[in-house]
């Protein structure tokens, strides 16, 4: 792992370890780190932490606490070295040990949290096929056995139609709002929003029509391939910016923002009429 994953998450657990002693029995890094796609400075860390058994109203209060905790000093050593206070920040899933063996669309996680959300129950939550694929496949263990031996099922038959229909429920009407308000939604990180919005429909693409999971990096490497030329120049700059490189585009918010919107629009409308 980056060295950056490798502290965050040993000062992730030992929080978690002082709070609630012997709660967390696995722990797994997924994510960018899975795919060696970690950007220092851009990429979040994603996680699958397996605990024993439900969660008492008092342990979830104590996990909800320790999020607050472990947020704030993230954003604070970001904001620090002038990134996005989000950088950096450990994400992730909370699974009972007797669901691990479940097919993935029967778990429901005791606990969840991104950003700055906490939550229990399955919204908001990532137990997909795609992140039980990643994990399965490419999870790093930094507590308990190799995910190989966990009995995992992905569902690899429903990968395809559960892409779909995140690019339908999300990233459709994500773009008509940009289209709305692009501005508003473009001031402030533009680039942010650029990388956000055109690698993130191209990575669904992607598993859709080859059947794996990749990282957004690979699947704006995906794009230059498949999508025709007119878009090229978004996708350079997205690129740029996850690899911390200069603004290619010298756009206006405006511009980047009603760009970005019809690329997600096209990518939907390929994906709809994969064969």
């Amino acid at each position: 792992m980056h060295p950056t994953v490798e502290r965050a998450v040993e000062r992730y657990l030992a929080q978690v370890d002082r709070l609630l002693p012997g709660l967390v029995t696995g722990f797994y890094v997924v994510g960018s780190t899975a795919y060696d796609a970690y950007r220092d400075g851009r990429s979040d860390i994603d996680f699958v932490a397996v605990v024993d058994d439900d969660l008492t109203p008092a342990q979830l209060r104590r996990l909800r606490i320790q999020h607050q905790q472990s947020g704030m000093h993230t954003a604070l050593s970001a904001l620090g070295r002038r990134r996005s206070p989000t950088t950096g920040t450990c994400n992730g899933v909370f699974i009972r040990s007797t669901d691990l063996s479940q097919p993935v669309s029967a778990i429901t996680p005791v606990a969840h949290h991104v950003g700055v959300s906490f939550g229990t129950g399955p919204a908001g939550s990532d137990v997909s096929p795609v992140a039980w694929k990643t994990l399965a496949e490419r999870g790093i263990p930094v507590r308990g056995p190799d995910p190989s031996t966990l009995g995992l099922d992905p569902q690899l038959e429903l990968l395809r139609s559960w892409n779909h229909g995140n690019l339908e429920s999300y990233w459709r009407p994500w773009a008509g709002r940009v289209h709305r308000s692009p501005r508003r939604w473009f001031t402030g990180r533009p680039r942010y929003w650029t990388a956000w919005g055109t690698l993130g429909p191209p990575r669904l693409h992607c598993t859709m029509a080859t059947g794996e999971v990749v990282s957004k990096e690979a699947a704006g490497e995906y794009a230059l391939d498949v999508f025709p030329s007119r878009w090229h120049p978004l996708i350079i700059d997205a690129l740029a910016y996850v690899r911390s490189q200069p603004d290619q585009l010298r756009w206006s918010p405006a511009q980047r923002g009603r760009r970005t919107a019809d690329f997600v629009d096209e990518v939907i409308a390929s994906g709809t009429d994969l064969p």
